[in-house]
This record gives C-alpha cells, sequence and structure tokens, in this order.
C-alpha cells in the first residue's frame, strides 16, 4: 500500500485538500486489491461443465429474503448477520442452487461461488480475493476438498477440510461460506415444496 505522510501546517484549507488526496488514494487502493478470478457467468460455466443434467443458460435467477430464522442460522455460523436484506441466488429445474456470498477472511471479503445439489457442494471457487495473504484457497487442490460435502446435524460440515498454513482465517472464511450455502439450499427447496403443496 501507498504511504502518504502529510506535514504538519496552519493553513486549514491545505490541510482538508492533503486529507481528500489521501481518502482517493486509499480508495482507488481498496479497489485495485479486489483481484477477479472469476466471473459469476464464467462460475456458471464451470457448474454446468462438471454437471453433464446441467446448462449454464438454463438457471433462473430468483430471491430469498433474509428473515429473523434465517439470519439467526447465519448469526450462529459467522458471529454475525450477513449484512443484507436479501439475496438472489441461481435455480436449475434439476433442484441446483447457486449462492453468491461474501465473508470477510482476515481484514476483507473474500466473494465466493457455491453450486450445491442433493444437499452436497458440488462446486466452490473463489470469484474475487481481496486479502494481501491467504490466496492459496482459489487453488483447485485446496477446493476439491469441498466437493461432495453436506452438512451434519449440528450444521457442521460432515467431512474434514485440510487447512493451510499462513491461510488460516480465509480457510475458515470458505469453510462457514460452505455451509451457509448447504443451509440456504435446503430452505429454499423445503420453501418450494411447500409452494407447491399449497398450489394444488
Amino acid at each position: 500500500m501507498r504511504i502518504v505522510i502529510i506535514k504538519q501546517t496552519n493553513n486549514p484549507t491545505r490541510t482538508i485538500i492533503h486529507w481528500m488526496i489521501v481518502s482517493v488514494i486509499l480508495v482507488i487502493t481498496a479497489n485495485v486489491s479486489a483481484r477477479t478470478h472469476i466471473s459469476q457467468r464464467e462460475f456458471l460455466n464451470i457448474v454446468a461443465s462438471n454437471d453433464s443434467e446441467l446448462i449454464a443458460t438454463n438457471f433462473t435467477t430468483k430471491t430469498l429474503w433474509l428473515n429473523k430464522e434465517i439470519q439467526s442460522d447465519i448469526k450462529t455460523i459467522l458471529n454475525h448477520k450477513y449484512p443484507k436484506l436479501r439475496l438472489r441466488y441461481k435455480f436449475d429445474q434439476n433442484l441446483t442452487t447457486i449462492w453468491f456470498l461474501d465473508e470477510i477472511g482476515k481484514e476483507r471479503p473474500i466473494t465466493f461461488g457455491v453450486a450445491v445439489k442433493d444437499n452436497k457442494i458440488r462446486v466452490i471457487r473463489v470469484l474475487e480475493f481481496r486479502e494481501s495473504r491467504g490466496y492459496e484457497i482459489k487453488l483447485p487442490a485446496f477446493t476439491k476438498q469441498f466437493e461432495e460435502i453436506g452438512v451434519d446435524q449440528n450444521g457442521k460440515l460432515d467431512h474434514n477440510i485440510d487447512g493451510i498454513t499462513g491461510a488460516t482465517m480465509s480457510v475458515r472464511a470458505m469453510k462457514k461460506i460452505g455451509r451457509i450455502a448447504l443451509i440456504l439450499h435446503k430452505k429454499v427447496l423445503i420453501s418450494n415444496s411447500s409452494n407447491k403443496k399449497n398450489n394444488k
């Protein structure tokens, strides 16, 4: 990160201008540090390529409102509520859901894409990584560990995930997001099933 030193001055106007310059530099630095590895469209193609029953263009966009019950479940995992009132997700007639979710690693949010089918994670990828370290979680050798993993009765991942030295917080963030995607998937399917029964 570029460091800017502001010399003390008795001129209030000059001081304000200096601090405005610092603010702009910090904003630009933050934006540049967000490294996009995979776009949402590319992620859909990856998911479709891993499942012969899926076609990337067949996903429809739906909305899940994060009510008190859902936020309570999320808070149990993240130790804080998800900072949105609703989530947009992708849904396929083969009962696959795709979620684009953020969670802070050590200091900055990491954006993940997660595909869930049959209550198992099918694909998980890092879409944007903003941390200064821990980028190893985007490597295929690591993300492959999540494939076909579900959650147990306590809402924990039902298989162990090996950690990465120096990337503890990033690994933890991915595990949490995997759990949340699995829980949201289940809630969506239950809600859809209930709606179908009510419409009969």
